[in-house]
Order: C-alpha cells, then sequence, then structure tokens
C-alpha cells in the first residue's frame, strides 16, 4: 500500500450556485521516501492540493490515506514550508524553531530540545545568526529558518509549497543544493509544488504535472532517470534531461486552455466626431452646444442649414 494515497480527490470553493471548480479528479500514489515534484501554472491550485495533503482542508469528494489509515485534520506527522517563511518577526531564529520543538516533543528534557534545535539550524548553516531576528536575515536565510523549523519537527512527510518562488537565482540554486542533501541524507518523504520545470527535475524522482484551471487534474506521471548526485552544471549537456525537460514543458503547453477571442454584441458607435474649436469649419458653436456630427460637418462644407 502506498505511504501517501489521494484518491478520486476534488475541491471547490464558493456558494453552491456560483462554485469554482479548481481541482477534480486527483489521484496520486507516493511511497515512502519518495521525492516527488507538482509543476502546474500559477493559480491551476497547487496551493490547495497542498493544503489537502497536510489536512488543512478537507476534500468535496474523495479521499486521502496517509500510511493506510484515513486523514483527519493536519498533525506534526506532515510539516509544510511555506513560501512567505511564516516566521513569527519578534522572535530570534533559535526561538522560531524551539517553539515548533517545544510543541512537537514536550516531554524531552529542555537541554535535549535545545540540541536538537541547534542541531537543524546547523544543518541548514545558521548557527551563527541564532539569536537574530527576521528583519535582520536576508530572504535566503528566512527560509533556512523555516526549512529547519519544519525539519526539526520530524515530520514523516514534508511539504514544499514553492518554498524557493521568491528568491533570488543565485540563492534559489543555493538552496536547491542543500535541500536535496537534507532529503537525501534523511531519506524523508517530499512533495514539492513548484512551477520551475528545471528546479523539478532537478529535486525529484519523478515529476508529475498539473493541468491549468479551473477543474485541474494532475498528468502523467515521469520518472527523473538522472543519477545522483545532481551536478546542474552539465544539465545543458544532458540529452536525459533535456527529453525529460521536453516532455514536462510540452505537456503543461498541451493541457494549456486555448483562450479564443469573440465578438459576443455586434456595437453601434454613436455618429459622433471631436469639435474642431480652430474656427475653420465655420462660425463658434455655443459652448454647451455638445459634440458635432459628421452630418453637421457635411453642411457646414456646403453651406446647408442644420437641424438644431
Amino acid at each position: 500500500m502506498p505511504f501517501l494515497s489521494v484518491q478520486h480527490v476534488s475541491k471547490s470553493f464558493g456558494p453552491p450556485r456560483s462554485r469554482s471548480h479548481v481541482l477534480h479528479d486527483i489521484n496520486l500514489q507516493i511511497e515512502e521516501g519518495e521525492f516527488v515534484a507538482i509543476i502546474g501554472y500559477s493559480g491551476a491550485g497547487k496551493t490547495t492540493l497542498m493544503s489537502l495533503l497536510a489536512g488543512l482542508t478537507e476534500p468535496d469528494a474523495g479521499e486521502i490515506l496517509f500510511d493506510g489509515q484515513r486523514m483527519a485534520g493536519p498533525g506534526p506527522d506532515r510539516g509544510i514550508v511555506f513560501q512567505n517563511y511564516s516566521l513569527l518577526p519578534w522572535l530570534t531564529v533559535y526561538e522560531n524553531v524551539a517553539l515548533a520543538v517545544d510543541q512537537v516533543f514536550p516531554s524531552w528534557t529542555p537541554a535535549a530540545r535545545r540540541a536538537h534545535v541547534e542541531k537543524y539550524l546547523a544543518t541548514v548553516n545558521l548557527t551563527p545568526a541564532l539569536q537574530k531576528v527576521p528583519s535582520e536575515l536576508s530572504g535566503g536565510m528566512r527560509q533556512r529558518v523555516s526549512v529547519a523549523r519544519t525539519l526539526a519537527m520530524q515530520p514523516r512527510v514534508l511539504l514544499l509549497d514553492e518554498p524557493l518562488g521568491a528568491l533570488d537565482a543565485l540563492t534559489r540554486g543555493t538552496l536547491q543544493d542543500e535541500l536535496s542533501r537534507i532529503c537525501q541524507e534523511d531519506k524523508k518523504t517530499v512533495v514539492l509544488i513548484t512551477n520551475d520545470p528545471d528546479e523539478a527535475i532537478y529535486l525529484a524522482d519523478r515529476v508529475i504535472p498539473l493541468t491549468a484551471g479551473p477543474r485541474a487534474t494532475l498528468g502523467p506521471s515521469i520518472p527523473i532517470t538522472l543519477p545522483r548526485p545532481r551536478d546542474r552544471r552539465t544539465f545543458n549537456e544532458n540529452y536525459d534531461f533535456k527529453q525529460i525537460r521536453h516532455e514536462v514543458v510540452n505537456y503543461l503547453l498541451k493541457a494549456r486552455p486555448r483562450d479564443t477571442a469573440g465578438l459576443l454584441k455586434k456595437l453601434v458607435l454613436p455618429n459622433i466626431e471631436p469639435e474642431d474649436i480652430s474656427g475653420t469649419r465655420g462660425p463658434r458653436r455655443p459652448r454647451n452646444a455638445g459634440p458635432i456630427r459628421r452630418a453637421e460637418i457635411a453642411a457646414v462644407a456646403v453651406g446647408t442649414p442644420t437641424e438644431p
């Protein structure tokens, strides 16, 4: 039985008469220790799918099984890393991570909890910043705190909701390397949501495209055959990488709905022209006379009186 199983799940929002159908008939099977990346367009429903996997929202139809049991609400066995860091600004780096550790492991001794927090901050190379607050950190460092906090909870499934989307390219590449290293060392079960094909291929064991919404659904699973550890510097010359990337991107382009422009109603424009105030078309019109029409212009040109 799969470690994490999503079976015929659909989700919509809004009142019954005008519901917005976001996800439709989602089926997903993930084995323990597997790294799966789900890639799709912005607004397709990726974050909604992540909320369902985390137990933060319930599906309208279908069910989600975790380790053979029907999922019922959120829990520390599923840790989520958000895109916007979600750090408490008045707490230090150490305190932000310790807050989660204290909640998940209340029976541990203070010394054991402190050692645990320091271990995971060292894992993401943040030991020198223990006593800094989030406002003193760069965006990449804040995201490292968020990753350390989630890892310190020791979840059985790590959910990554576009965690690197707001970072610059160099910082993003560095954190991709660290995530790859950490997940391989800990043999974590990971679900990554992203809109970057290169990131998905670099990190994951397989990539699953999500079609554009509304009523988005998952496409075919594409295995990543590239050996680990992976070196991004060789990707542009790697034939397998190019083939996988082409398959992912091609599917997403074909699954995108085509917007077609059409004329829904024939519009009849008013027979008016801007008023000429140069005085070359006859006597000056009163200020409140309104716009001049083409018929008036033609009449003035031949000296024919017009009706007011």
